[in-house]
């Protein structure tokens, strides 16, 4: 439990910072403090929901650089789900923005370099669900702030058709992953073209799902208005159907309400003619 600092205590502190409080400041100060950390102290007695761990894994490795030639792996592993599904036979990487137990979990920083999530994220479990194979964690950006493949603590994500040239970011090692023929698809995240930006530039398939359509329960978040989480690949086809192995409400997700799905795959049997595309 976190105690608030007694009046001395705090005088102390600001002290250090040259700042000056009288008696009456600091204890109004304290009275703000404790006040915030009784609504901490209710969310703690509330219950938390517990995300399932359905399948079977081992810790997995970081593999050396001669098998990450597009330094766009951070952890390797093998994680197979139900025998028979939709994504049988497909290998999936994970944006390491993504949780999964047992499996290390940097989101491209240093600073959270050593956390191993207890959890699979929604996305991770409905993939296992459906019958993929996940093959790793894919290096995204520091904190998934750049549009770049240049930012993340294990260092830049090469391009894997000019390795001179940027794959773009954030979710890097996804679409560099895909492209290199690695995986057959992958996960991304998009707030601001961090799934449609490394796609463009590595040459493969992103889709930025319609908010709230794919739950994001476990994934690290930026923003509530503005995370998405979606698919990456190198055909139209795995595109839709990964999103229809993960789309649709959790239960757990606030960003979803009255989601609505598609038939993805089936959308795909016309032809683009007569389409009007704007630039």
């Amino acid at each position: 439990m976190t105690r608030p600092p007694n009046v001395e205590q705090l005088k102390e502190l600001v002290g250090g910072f040259g700042l000056r409080l009288d008696e009456e400041e600091v204890r109004s100060f304290i009275g703000l403090v404790e006040g915030t950390l009784a609504s901490y102290a209710r969310l703690d007695q509330l219950a938390e929901p517990e995300l399932p761990v359905k399948y079977p894994r081992s810790r997995g490795y970081r593999p050396d650089p001669e098998e990450n030639p597009l330094k766009a792996w951070y952890y390797r592993c093998s994680i197979t789900g139900a025998e028979n599904g939709p994504l049988s036979g497909k290998r999936i990487a994970i944006k390491d923005n993504v949780c999964v137990a047992g499996v290390p979990m940097m989101n491209g920083s240093s600073a959270l370099e050593g956390y191993v999530p207890e959890f699979d994220a929604t996305v991770v479990t409905r993939i296992l669900d459906a019958g993929g194979e996940i093959s790793g964690k894919a290096v995204c950006e520091h904190l998934c702030f750049s549009g770049g493949s240049h930012t993340s603590d294990t260092g830049p994500v090469l391009n894997p058709h000019d390795h001179a040239h940027s794959a773009g970011g954030s979710s890097s090692g996804s679409a560099a992953l895909v492209a290199a023929g690695e995986v057959d698809v992958a996960i991304g995240g998009d707030q601001g073209g961090s799934i449609r930006i490394p796609s463009c530039w590595c040459g493969t398939y992103g889709l930025k799902p319609t908010h709230g359509l794919v739950p994001y329960t476990g994934v690290f978040p930026i923003e509530l208005t503005l995370d998405h989480t979606g698919p990456i690949a190198a055909t139209v086809s795995d595109v839709a159907l990964l999103l229809a192995a993960i789309a649709g409400e959790d239960g757990l997700d606030p960003r979803q309400k009255e989601v609505r799905l598609g038939d993805y795959k089936g959308a795909l049997n016309g032809d683009v003619r007569g389409l009007n595309v704007a630039s």
